[in-house]
C-alpha cells in the first residue's frame, strides 16, 4: 500500500510542476492547496531536497522549486525514495533484494514467480513521468 507520505509527496512534486516557471513556492502554500499537514509536508521537502528532486530558496520571496526536469522524475523513483521497494516480497526487488531464507530454490519458487510477475507489471506503470502523471 502507498504511504501517506509518498502520496503526500507526489501531490508535492505535481503541485511544483503545476506552478512552474512562478518561482518558489512557499511550504505553508503547498501545504494549504494540498491539504497536507505543514510539519509532515516540511519532513517529505526535506527528503526530497535530500535526493535532490527539489530545492529551497531562502528569504522573504523563498520557497520550493523542482530541482530536476519533470520528465525525469518517475512515480517509481518517488515511491522508492519515500517508501522503499516496490516489490511486495524481498526476493523480487531490484533495488533491494533479499533472499527469503525458507525458500530452496528462487528459480523455481511458484510464490517468488507470481510477484516477480506483478512487480514487473506494477514498474512498467509506476515509470512514469510526472509530467505523464500530471496529464492523467
Amino acid at each position: 500500500m502507498l504511504s501517506k507520505k509518498a502520496k503526500y509527496a507526489l501531490k508535492t512534486i505535481l503541485y511544483l510542476h503545476a506552478q512552474h516557471g512562478k518561482g518558489p513556492i512557499a511550504a505553508k502554500t503547498i501545504a494549504e492547496s494540498e491539504k497536507i499537514p505543514y510539519k509532515f509536508l516540511e519532513n517529505i521537502l526535506r527528503e526530497l531536497k535530500s535526493h535532490q528532486v527539489v530545492k529551497s530558496t531562502r528569504g522573504a520571496v523563498g520557497g520550493y522549486t523542482l530541482a530536476k526536469n519533470p520528465e525525469e522524475i518517475t512515480v517509481a523513483q518517488l515511491m522508492r525514495m519515500i517508501d522503499g521497494p516496490i516489490a511486495l516480497i524481498p526476493c523480487v526487488s531490484e533495488k533491494f533484494y533479499e533472499s527469503c531464507g525458507e525458500c530452496t530454490d528462487e528459480e523455481t519458487c511458484s510464490i517468488r514467480k507470481l510477484f516477480a510477475r506483478l512487480r514487473f507489471q506494477m514498474v512498467k506503470v509506476l515509470d512514469c513521468s510526472i509530467v505523464e502523471l500530471s496529464q492523467l
